[in-house]
């Protein structure tokens, strides 16, 4: 998947809001202040770091080479995904959604029942 179309994608998310805390090669995306995903420039190629279910986190890290646990992040609750491995843009687009839903439903109810009217 190319990084300008994986960019594109996040940033149409209701509410998505990006900024580069920890510099131009790390551009980080929330929803209502929180991260839902990290998408930076490792060892020579773009990955995005997304949060997952712990269950779902390590059942993808052993069926795809492409998926490892969350780089600098907590290992259970997060993954890193290569851009340029085995995992296709379609899934890496499933797996920023469900990145963001996990994040909106830990969100107070209001809030929450708000980005939900705008999807």
């Amino acid at each position: 998947m190319q990084r300008t179309a994986l960019i594109d994608y996040l940033a149409q998310l209701p509410e998505a809001d990006s900024s580069f805390p920890f510099g131009p090669e790390a551009e980080v995306f929330k929803v209502s202040g929180k991260m839902f995903a990290l998408v930076a420039h490792y060892n020579g190629e773009w990955r995005i770091t997304l949060k997952g279910t712990p269950v779902d986190n390590i059942f993808l890290c052993e069926q795809f080479t492409g998926i490892i646990p969350g780089y600098h992040m907590n290992k259970q609750h997060w993954i890193t995904v290569s851009l340029e491995q085995d995992v296709n843009a379609s899934m890496i687009c499933d797996l920023a959604k469900q990145s963001y839903t996990l994040v909106v439903s830990k969100l107070p109810k209001g809030e929450r029942t708000r980005l939900q009217m705008l999807e």
